[in-house]
């Protein structure tokens, strides 16, 4: 039954996107639709979850706005997402980043990966 499910969702799946990981700075690139218009925004953040496998996949993005921390969950395989830019990988210790809600300015600062 799941190999049936497992060749369905393949189909669907866009081979076109980077690996992003947890700690990752991205920029994700969103087409939105107003009225008869469609247009691209940009969200830039850091990845603090990934999430599910196969097209359920999904991944959360953190940046602080004026002040103001923001969440935004995408699915990896959504064809809204135009295109994500992946501007630079960090050390992380853990699968989930939820603790850099609770720090501000410096403190919430990854370590940059060497390449």
């Amino acid at each position: 039954m799941n190999e049936m499910v497992d060749l369905i969702e393949k189909e669907h799946m866009r081979l076109d996107l980077p690996e992003i990981g947890v700690g990752d700075i991205v920029k994700v690139y969103t087409k939105i639709h107003e009225g008869d218009k469609e247009r691209i925004q940009m969200f830039e953040g850091v990845v603090i979850r990934r999430r599910g496998g196969n097209t359920r996949a999904t991944f959360t993005i953190r940046k602080v706005s004026y002040g103001v921390g923001i969440e935004k969950t995408f699915p990896v395989h959504s064809p809204l997402i135009d295109r994500i830019d992946v501007l630079s990988k960090s050390k992380v210790r853990r699968s989930k980043l939820y603790y850099l809600r609770n720090l501000r300015g410096k403190a919430a600062k990854l370590k940059e990966k060497r390449v």
